[in-house]
């Protein structure tokens, strides 16, 4: 599981750093990887609205890929998710140095430049410019907490069905 979040320098050839604990979960999640030191993952880039790139591990993006393809052919939904996810989608794997290279096109969509914001989210992990996730995190979790109520307990979701 990818949890937490960090922030690492950016270069000028789109180079950063993973988080340890993430490149872990990246080799867990590539069993059938040629290499064990390099493990393979999805870039997913998404809508040229997605301010953000989403990352899966090789076995997860797989699994993603087999639930679309399961269903039916021909239908708006199949169709949506092959155009959204699997066309807008970059393979990749950890380079000899436990770092992930970004394509200048990726980097231009998402404005990272100097630095990325790393947050794990569970199954996947996201890569933002900082101040873009900064922007949206108060956006659309900060402003719903005020409006639940001072005693308001996140964890509270999870009781409701």
């Amino acid at each position: 599981m990818f949890i937490g979040e960090y922030t690492f320098k950016v270069d000028s050839k789109g180079r950063v750093s993973i988080p340890a604990l993430f490149r872990r979960e990246l080799e867990e999640g590539d069993p059938e990887g040629p290499n064990k030191d390099r493990p393979r993952m999805v870039i997913v880039y998404g809508a040229d609205t997605q301010k953000m790139l989403q990352i899966y591990t090789q076995a997860a993006f797989e699994a993603l890929a087999a639930d679309i393809a399961a269903l039916p052919r021909g239908s708006k939904q199949r169709t949506i998710l092959q155009r959204m996810v699997l066309s807008k989608s970059h393979p990749t794997e950890v380079d000899p140095d436990g770092r992930l290279v970004l394509p200048a096109a990726l980097r231009t969509k998402i404005g990272l430049d100097k630095e990325a914001y790393f947050s794990g989210v569970g199954e996947t992990f996201e890569i933002w410019n900082p101040e873009t996730f900064a922007a949206a995190d108060e956006a659309n979790i900060d402003q719903w907490i005020e409006e639940q109520g001072e005693d308001f307990d996140p964890l509270s979701l999870l009781s409701q069905g």
